[in-house]
């Protein structure tokens, strides 16, 4: 289908004559690739399509959440986590309060990669799934409210107490699930990750060239990313992420929570933001935005611009 859109727009721009010509077959062409994309939306929803927030978030889980291993005595990094989890449900709340009944059509739900071996989490998880259409009510709104201030502590909780850091699966999150879980035709589809920057899963070492699906503070110590020359060796040996899919035009992509744990390498945060900043946008992310571990008061109006505009 594709295919012959592009062949059309091809030759119907060949035979315009003038400007006005150009911008009414661009148009006719925009509406065209639009109906394609219709799914099971009726056309109310699908017009204000802008307006329905599909929100996901995605924690990682990995050691970085170890508060011996990685203490912060300003505000332990699971406290950093929280107090950015509620903004996030009360700024999606937010937005459905001020929504019309008839065009309700809001989704906010909490991913993990690798899922957790503790099915109490995964239970608790789902509890986090909220969807709410024109059968809202107030009741249902207060529940979300309470469980997204109530649950992620427990979630966090339960990780800790469990104890056994296997790694986040970010990069195997974007290849396997992310289209599937995180973006819908119908809505605005933004995904908010928790991390610390760093990759790493005992199943998931891939490595093409200098592109890989992972990252340690000992891998970008060997690479000799540790001194004031690490962006010219980055683009002069093209170091970074492998691509773990594309088009993902119509995914939104909020990061939140880059820290360096290599305190003997000045630049870590930076080549950090440099990998992430690059891999979104090698797999078409047109929208993101990229943090470090803030205290969640700095971060307040950071989310709201980002998920309300």
């Amino acid at each position: 289908m594709k295919a012959i859109i592009y062949t059309s727009v091809f030759f119907l721009l060949l035979s315009c004559k003038n400007n006005n010509d150009v911008k009414q077959v661009e148009e006719e062409i925009n509406n065209e690739q639009m109906s394609t994309l219709k799914v099971d939306c009726p056309d109310y929803i699908f017009k204000n399509k802008e307006n329905n927030l599909n929100v996901s978030i995605l924690l990682d889980l990995s050691d970085r959440i170890d508060e011996l291993k990685y203490p912060n005595p300003t505000m332990e990094y699971v406290n950093r986590d929280l107090g950015n989890i509620n903004t996030i449900a009360s700024n999606f709340i937010e937005h459905v309060q001020q929504k019309k009944i008839v065009l309700m059509n809001d989704e906010i739900q909490i991913y993990f990669e690798p899922e957790p071996q503790d099915q109490t989490i995964n239970q608790k998880s789902k509890e986090l799934r909220v969807s709410f259409s024109k059968n809202i009510s107030k009741e249902s709104i207060e529940k979300a409210r309470q469980n997204y201030k109530k649950i992620p502590k427990e979630i966090y909780q339960l990780a800790k107490k469990e104890g056994k850091y296997l790694g986040s699966d970010t990069w195997r999150f974007f290849k396997d699930k992310v289209k599937r879980y995180c973006i819908d035709t119908c809505h605005r589809n933004i995904l908010i990750i928790f991390t610390d920057g760093y990759m790493y899963h005992e199943h998931t070492k891939i490595k093409e060239a200098n592109k890989r699906s992972y990252i340690t503070p000992s891998v970008i110590r060997n690479l000799g990313l540790n001194k004031s020359d690490w962006k010219h060796r980055i683009e002069e040996k093209n170091i970074g992420f492998l691509p773990a899919t594309d088009q993902l035009n119509d995914l939104e992509v909020l990061v939140i929570g880059l820290e360096n744990h290599d305190k003997k390498n000045p630049y870590g945060q930076d080549v950090l933001h440099f990998f992430w900043k690059a891999w979104l946008e090698d797999m078409g992310v047109k929208k993101y935005e990229i943090y470090g571990a803030d205290l969640p008061i700095h971060m307040e109006k950071t989310i709201s611009n980002f998920m309300l505009k």
